[in-house]
């Protein structure tokens, strides 16, 4: 039986992903700060789901990653699906400071805990570390700036824990999943958002990336496109652009 643990797992994508892997048969465990809504995660699959709660911001996040990993015996994967971020052009610190808390500090401490996990454990099976980053790490977005430099920030530590992984000879694959915009609780229901993808049509593709071990997934290949495109475009006209979602 493959075991999963889900970082992010009570609501949105984190939570969809979790249900259809235990309905798959797979021994899933979930975290998130909520224990009212991961305890109703578990109860559709209670002989397959165990939780634990973790604020990835919180400094024992560690201890109780390790403890989950222990409630289901063992971790084959794990998908660090947690994040956080605002359109922000007033540069409010509140909100900047808990984007950084999540998406850079939090993201850190789990993927370099799942890290060693592995680097103590996954001699002849591999392990495998994913996260759901995503398209904003392309480019600096101005009205999203915290967000998307966190983005960029998760990308560069993906791919350099993947180096290390092959340097240290560590038995890990690393996959850095980027989805363009998701109808998910992060956007707040905003049907604004251009090409905007339903959960219902993200979570296959980014589960086939995870089982496949792909190094890098963007979904979908509109997005793979639309970001081809940004990665083309001089800074000096990228200033120009306003980007208001």
């Amino acid at each position: 039986m493959k075991k999963i643990i889900i970082i992010g797992a009570s609501s949105g994508m984190g939570m969809r992903i979790a249900t259809d892997f235990a309905r798959l048969g797979w021994r899933v465990g979930i975290a998130a700060r909520h224990e009212d809504r991961l305890k109703a995660v578990k109860d559709l699959y209670p002989d397959r789901i165990e939780y634990m709660t973790i604020d990835v911001a919180a400094p024992d996040a560690t201890e109780r990653f390790y403890k989950l990993i222990e409630l289901i015996d063992g971790m084959d994967y794990l998908l660090y699906s947690a994040g956080c971020g605002w359109n922000n052009p007033e540069l409010d610190e509140t909100f900047d400071e808990r984007t950084i808390d999540v998406n850079v500090k939090g993201f850190t401490r789990i993927i370099n805990a799942a890290y060693k996990y592995y680097k103590d454990t996954a001699n002849l099976h591999r392990g495998h570390i994913a996260a759901i980053t995503s398209v904003a790490g392309v480019k600096g977005i101005g009205i999203s700036a915290t967000y998307s430099a966190t983005k960029r920030y998760q990308w560069a530590y993906l791919q350099a824990i993947d180096q290390l992984a092959h340097q240290q000879h560590v038995n890990v694959s690393v996959t850095d999943i980027r989805p363009g915009f998701v109808d998910t609780p992060l956007l707040s229901g905003d049907k604004n958002y251009p090409l905007l993808m339903s959960i219902d049509y993200v979570a296959p593709r980014i589960e086939r990336a995870i089982v496949r071990h792909r190094r890098v997934a963007v979904i979908d290949s509109r997005w793979a496109v639309i970001t081809a495109l940004w990665r083309m475009i001089p800074d000096p006209l990228w200033r120009r652009l306003e980007l208001n979602f």
